[in-house]
């Protein structure tokens, strides 16, 4: 699984303007100056991020973007699901962003029916971590350690 350029894209755009919205407001401008990302296409994020309800735009003198709620309750499927549509992995599942599409395989396929927890499990992962996180707000809990064969205790077996 990939995530497309502007899924990316907007990650990168909603990371840079939490970094800062907490002290003052930025402007879109500002936001593409900061990623190296092109004006333009901040600005296509800026909507889509703003139609989601992630992005508030502010008029008027000391006017620009602040998030539209704290970065500790958006989390990186939100994002996603904003610019990309909804989380799914094949396009035979309900949830796909160009609608549920006829596949020719459907009628005997077994594994169509356990898509949805596959996209569930997707989905659960990226909610579990915050835009705060992803600005260095919060540290990330370190990851559990994994058991490694090279300590585990030898036995001996003789002949």
């Amino acid at each position: 699984m990939r995530l497309s350029s502007m899924g990316d894209y907007a990650v990168v755009t909603m990371t840079a303007a939490a970094q800062r919205c907490g002290r003052l407001r930025v402007s879109a401008q500002q936001l593409a100056d900061e990623t190296g990302l092109p004006t333009p296409t901040v600005q296509k994020l800026v909507s889509k991020l703003s139609a989601a309800g992630l992005l508030r735009a502010v008029r008027g003198a000391g006017g620009g973007l602040t998030l539209a709620r704290p970065a500790a309750t958006i989390s990186l499927a939100d994002i996603i699901e904003a610019v990309e549509g909804p989380i799914a992995m094949v396009a035979c599942s309900d949830r796909h962003p160009a609608g549920r599409q006829e596949c020719s395989l459907e009628s005997a396929c077994s594994v169509r029916p356990h898509w949805p927890l596959v996209d569930a499990a997707l989905r659960g992962a990226l909610a579990g971590i915050s835009l705060s996180q992803l600005a260095g707000h919060d540290r990330p809990a370190p990851a559990p350690a994994r058991p490694s064969f090279v300590d585990a205790p030898t036995i001996g077996i003789e002949a």
